[in-house]
């Protein structure tokens, strides 16, 4: 049975005092009847009684995964055999589509037009309004939990060093990514990481295999007495897309599936949409094209997505073998999705579906097997949701909302949709079957994803589809706040009737389609 978190605020588990109880029985009438959830359970737990969290995080992986159906020659048999032993949640989003935001959102429980944070940096720490906010780690630790954190989960140096200590107990490893001497694909972007192809030849030297081996040592040398909240940040399939031969070897040249792609696709997509992807290091389709790249760069993507799944086993395998999988809350989730030539482009920064559709998936000890939530949710609802699950004190603030109802009963609806933000004022909503995207000039889109779920067909002035607009539009967020200060990198800024790309003023007549 899941157990919500906001009504255990009390110490005392010898007995059920009144508040408890009216607390436990407000919660089941607002709640109703699906809310598998006993009175008994409504009361705070002792720590070391409680669930450990087992906190997966992967870098750029879209829906390209077998359980998500992304696209057709996907393998990722370790990560579908999670969501077969836990819940999957199809319709999930990020906050961002840009690493530094969507983890600083995340971890935070705070939206990025709350924050301000829209670029690759500042970090949380350097932000004055947010120096004393209450990570989700650090939640967990303040309840007794012994936290520890290998590999990528928050962006790379968004914490000092100085001030890694607060954030979890053990900061461990975070290799980054290796690299041959030359790179293998000269891209327009001189950028070494932006690259792919087979290497190196021993996974050994990859850095989530080094990721893996750290986190798996760490399950083997926790504290007695205290449970446990172990992050654990994959690289792959982040750029370079880079895995060792056996792993391309799964997937032959000549076999290889493109994305389906509509040559036509953005001329009725407002011109304002170009300026979130400006200039990037990531190639656009035209190049990738003219260069015959794209069906290595897809190949790479889904080889290096393999391997990286076969990480995720190893983590699981020993999960398993030190007997604590029974008492542990698996979460797996991405920061945000990746192009790979639709819309013209590769990469993320864009408020489409494949940029903000992500992987979620909850399993461990009263998660139902085997189900599918298709209701649109955030990674905003990680935190309130691990709190409920944890039976842990609420967090006030975070932006979220617990996905308790849904790991209870998939079918049960959320009123709230999924948004995500990508600079000061452009936001997407998406609800279970459209997605309306605003601007920051007022330009907009809208997609019913029923009958286009590739996105091919604007309705944004479809009167027919008015009703449905103005249903998403009311979710708008109401705060939009600026950039912080010392924003950089991919950062999109106004100043009177002009736009500026990191500083630069954008020329449409400069655009590189």
């Amino acid at each position: 049975m899941l157990v919500p978190g906001p009504f255990h605020s009390y110490q005392d588990t010898n007995h059920l005092d009144f508040r408890s109880l009216i607390r436990a029985l407000i919660f089941i009438v607002l709640v109703g009847a699906n809310a598998t959830i006993s009175l008994a359970e409504s009361v705070e737990k002792p720590a070391a009684s409680r669930p450990n969290v087992l906190f997966i995080a992967i870098d750029d992986l879209n829906d390209w995964i077998g359980c998500l159906k992304g696209h057709p020659q996907a393998k990722t048999p370790r990560i579908d055999q999670l969501a077969s032993r836990g819940t999957l949640f199809s319709n999930a989003h990020c906050q961002a589509p840009l690493c530094n935001p969507s983890r600083s959102s995340l971890l935070t429980g705070l939206r990025p037009s709350t924050t301000g944070i829209y670029g690759l940096a500042p970090g949380i720490r350097d932000v004055a309004a947010l120096k004393q906010t209450v990570t989700l780690p650090q939640h967990f630790a303040k309840q007794g939990y012994f936290t520890s954190h290998f590999g990528k989960v928050f962006h790379d140096g968004s914490i000092p060093p100085a001030l890694r200590a607060a954030e979890f107990d053990v900061w461990g490893i975070a290799p980054g990514m290796p690299l041959p001497p030359r790179k293998f694909v000269e891209t327009p972007s001189e950028i070494k990481p932006m690259d792919w192809g087979v290497f190196p030849t021993d996974d050994r030297e990859q850095c989530d295999w080094k990721i893996a081996d750290a986190a798996i040592e760490q399950l083997h040398s926790m504290p007695q007495g205290k449970p446990f909240f172990l992050a654990v940040g994959f690289r792959l399939p982040h750029v370079p897309c880079f895995a060792s031969q056996k792993w391309f070897d799964q997937f032959p040249a000549e076999q290889i599936q493109l994305p389906l792609v509509n040559e036509q696709d953005r001329d009725d997509i407002p011109p304002f949409a170009w300026f979130l992807h400006w200039k990037l290091p990531e190639p656009r389709l035209s190049w990738l094209k003219k260069a015959q790249q794209w069906r290595p760069l897809v190949r790479a993507y889904l080889a290096s997505t393999t391997f990286m799944d076969s990480q995720v086993g190893r983590v699981l395998d020993e999960l398993d073998r030190t007997g604590l999988r029974e008492n542990t809350i698996v979460v797996l989730w991405s920061d945000h999705g990746w192009h790979l030539g639709e819309k013209g482009i590769t990469g993320k920064n864009s408020l489409w579906e494949r940029s903000t559709r992500v992987p979620l998936i909850f399993a461990g000890p009263g998660i139902k097997h085997g189900s599918t939530c298709s209701q649109p949710v955030e990674l905003l609802d990680l935190y309130p949701t691990l709190i409920d699950l944890c039976a842990l004190p609420p967090q006030n603030g975070v932006e979220g909302h617990s996905l308790v109802p849904q790991l209870n009963d998939p079918q049960k609806p959320r009123i709230w949709p999924a948004i995500t933000t990508h600079n000061q004022n452009n936001h997407t909503v998406r609800s279970e079957n459209w997605r309306y995207i605003r601007y920051a000039d007022g330009s907009e889109e809208l997609y019913d994803h029923r009958s286009d779920p590739h996105e091919w067909t604007n309705l944004a002035q479809d009167v027919k589809s008015a009703p449905n607009k103005a249903e998403l539009i009311r979710w708008l967020p109401s705060v939009n706040m600026p950039p912080v200060p010392k924003s950089a990198q991919r950062i999109l800024t106004r100043n009177g009737d002009d736009w500026y790309w990191e500083g630069s003023r954008i020329n449409p007549l400069e655009l590189e389609k």
